[in-house]
């Protein structure tokens, strides 16, 4: 790792901060609906700089442009309910959270909630209000009308909306995506206010599966930010919240923290954050071991090409978009992508104009080899591909790594 002078820590305001990975031509999106071959190889590309900080242990695209987003467009597409597995995970952490902090007939505020799906799920199980802010609601997706006592603005939140009360803050999925943590975590405990029975909640990608795990798929342009439970807890009292648990879910790739307005003292650490230097020690093997994976994965797709072997991937997100980038894969090697999400069939991914298909499509393609994206969905994908009497080969990215 390389030290730099030049930044600061967006959550602590540290300038001990060494960048460890650099990637550059990616897609500033890797969700946009894009409708041709030609969008997606056109498509507008940035860097990536990580950064480690060494004196809270957060890391961050030091290269990030925030104006390159584009989360009002309406092409925005991130929702994953089409997913029975992720559905029954969503529907366990509404329970979960409805009984931590006995939410019902209560007032829940959801930062980031796409289109309204998590936020309508506890408010129901609950017989809760609720109201979502997220610059990508798109109402027009929407399978019917909003439930009842749940309203959604079509707006990024920040400290203008602090005059919203709830008895629950929520954001899942959305602080990885906000380059001005310390700021952003400051007006949600605006938000909150002085009242210590309002809760919060947040939801992240964990940092040190990520890394632990050299998911370089796992690292794109739109997460610019990267909790471990550590570096989370740190930027939570250093904005005046007293944690009050640490967690990870989904085979340990979400990170969740439930804190609250601190009173008399923000608190001492908690037994689930990590020293400063073991995730720095974990930040090093993952750039050791970068190299290895990646000439590993070029070797094994091309030989595979050679040999006549069609392959596909299952997920047309952003694990898939970082993968093909990363190892610079075009469509010459591998030409489509699957995905459930009928509003993605159709439509291509950036920077190499892969094509979008629904699984319906693998019965005249007829792969021999399906690597999925997300190992937690290998049973769903499992499932599908018996009810097409369709017997691929099934990788999931983890285990065919090397």
């Amino acid at each position: 790792m390389k030290k730099s002078q030049d930044n600061r820590c967006p959550s602590c305001d540290s300038q001990q901060i060494s960048i460890f990975y650099e990637l550059s031509g990616v897609p500033v999106h890797s969700v946009i609906l894009l409708d041709s071959e030609e969008q997606a190889l056109n498509y507008p590309q940035g860097d990536i700089r990580l950064g480690f900080c060494h004196a809270c242990g957060f890391v961050s695209n030091y290269a990030f442009e925030s104006r390159l987003q584009e989360y009002d467009s309406h092409q925005y597409e991130a929702t994953q309910a089409y997913s029975p597995t992720f559905n029954a995970f969503h529907r366990r952490l509404a329970s979960d959270l409805i009984e931590r902090y006995d939410l019902r007939h209560k007032r829940i505020l959801e930062i980031g909630c796409g289109q309204g799906d998590f936020l309508s799920l506890i408010c129901q199980m609950g017989a809760n209000q609720g109201v979502g802010f997220d610059p990508a609601f798109a109402p027009e997706r929407l399978d019917g009308a909003l439930p009842d006592g749940i309203q959604i603005i079509a707006d990024f939140y920040s400290s203008k909306y602090s005059g919203y009360q709830a008895d629950l803050i929520c954001c899942k999925m959305t602080l990885e995506h906000i380059r001005h943590t310390a700021e952003f975590v400051n007006a949600v405990r605006e938000t909150a206010g002085e009242n210590p029975d309002v809760q919060v909640f947040f939801q992240v990608p964990n940092a040190r599966y990520v890394f632990g795990t050299t998911a370089f798929w796992d690292v794109y342009y739109e997460h610019c930010s990267y909790f471990s439970a550590g570096s989370l807890a740190r930027l939570f009292r250093n904005t005046g919240f007293q944690v009050q648990d640490l967690w990870s879910d989904y085979d340990d790739q979400y990170l969740m923290i439930e804190a609250r307005p601190a009173r008399n003292g923000v608190g001492g650490k908690l037994s689930q954050e990590e020293p400063v230097a073991e995730l720095a020690q974990e930040v090093a093997d993952f750039v050791r071991r970068f190299s290895q994976f990646v000439e590993s994965w070029q070797e094994k797709l091309s030989n595979w090409r050679q040999a006549g072997r069609k392959t596909v991937l299952w997920g047309g997100g952003s694990k898939a978009v970082a993968f093909l980038t990363t190892l610079k894969i075009g469509r010459d090697l591998l030409e489509y992508v699957v995905d459930i999400n009928p509003n993605k069939s159709g439509t291509y991914l950036a920077p190499y104009g892969q094509k979008v298909i629904a699984p319906q499509a693998l019965v005249e393609y007829r792969p021999d080899t399906i690597i999925v994206m997300n190992p937690i969905y290998c049973q769903e994908i499992g499932r599908i591909l018996d009810g097409l009497n369709l017997t691929p080969e099934i990788l999931s990215i983890e285990d065919s790594r090397a």
